[in-house]
């Protein structure tokens, strides 16, 4: 499975970007994807989840900005992000991990980098 990931791109606080992510290849489900980031010198931190049946999760700094949605039939994940601050700043990563198999399977997408000027 490969992910490719795309939509990154500078933009001023305020503004909003889409990211999208799809999947190809052998792409088992029930699975979950989402979005993670990592700003220099920090770990990679989760942004939002959701999964083929809909549950979604977010961080507490993202909630009520960013909205994660699903194109199942498409392997597609997608994150808007709207009302952007400077510390949203950071590589963005996609993931796809399944649920059924043993043992779990894993997969990151290269990072989109999503730059927001103050």
């Amino acid at each position: 499975v490969q992910l490719q990931a795309f939509g990154g791109g500078l933009v001023q606080a305020g503004g909003s970007l889409r990211l999208s992510c799809e999947a190809s290849g052998s792409v088992i489900s029930p699975n979950g994807m989402g979005w993670y980031r990592q700003a220099p010198g920090n770990g990679r931190d989760l942004v939002a989840t959701s999964t083929t049946g809909g549950i979604t999760n977010y961080a507490d700094s993202v909630k009520g900005r960013f909205t994660i949605s699903r194109d199942n039939a498409k392997n597609m994940v997608f994150l808007q992000m709207n009302d952007l601050k400077p510390e949203d700043t950071a590589a963005y990563y996609c993931r796809l991990w399944t649920f059924s198999t043993a043992p779990q399977q894993n997969y990151w997408g290269q990072g989109t980098l999503v730059t927001v000027s103050s």
